[in-house]
């Protein structure tokens, strides 16, 4: 892998990152995608991310939550209302991966996810997140 792609997937994960963080922080605070993007701004780790990615994935999920949260229902063995905010946000970016971007293969968007939700989410949230994403991408190869 060149030098140029390799940075471009580490920015790709920066980006993801915070999508997972300024999402959580949507659900505690409600604020809306440009105020997100404003603070996110100010951070360091925001300045080698992705940002066009955050900004484009950031928007759509926040349109989308209410279609995420359907098919969170639909592939989940719990309802989701019972999700913790982060879970629940790298899910709708985890579902949103699989069924809005296909610049993003689906095994690296469940991949992804699970990392994501080894490093921010509850203790074996992973199994969940990876389950879940799984199912989803199952369906919609049917």
């Amino acid at each position: 892998m060149n030098e140029q792609r390799a940075a471009g997937l580490k920015a790709r994960r920066r980006a993801r990152e915070c999508l997972v963080q300024a999402l959580y922080q949507h659900q505690l605070t409600g604020h809306d995608a440009g105020e997100l993007r404003r603070q996110f701004a100010e951070r360091e780790p925001f300045a080698r991310a992705d940002q066009l990615y955050f900004d484009t994935v950031l928007a759509a999920v926040l349109a989308a939550r209410a279609a995420l949260n359907a098919e969170i229902d639909r592939f989940a063995s719990r309802g989701e209302e019972q999700l913790d905010p982060v879970a629940r946000a790298i899910l709708w970016i985890g579902l949103h991966e699989l069924s809005e971007r296909p610049d993003v293969p689906e095994r690296v968007a469940i991949n992804e996810a699970v990392e994501l939700a080894k490093r921010f989410g509850p203790t074996d949230s992973h199994r969940f997140v990876n389950a879940l994403l799984d199912r989803a991408r199952l369906a919609r190869t049917r």
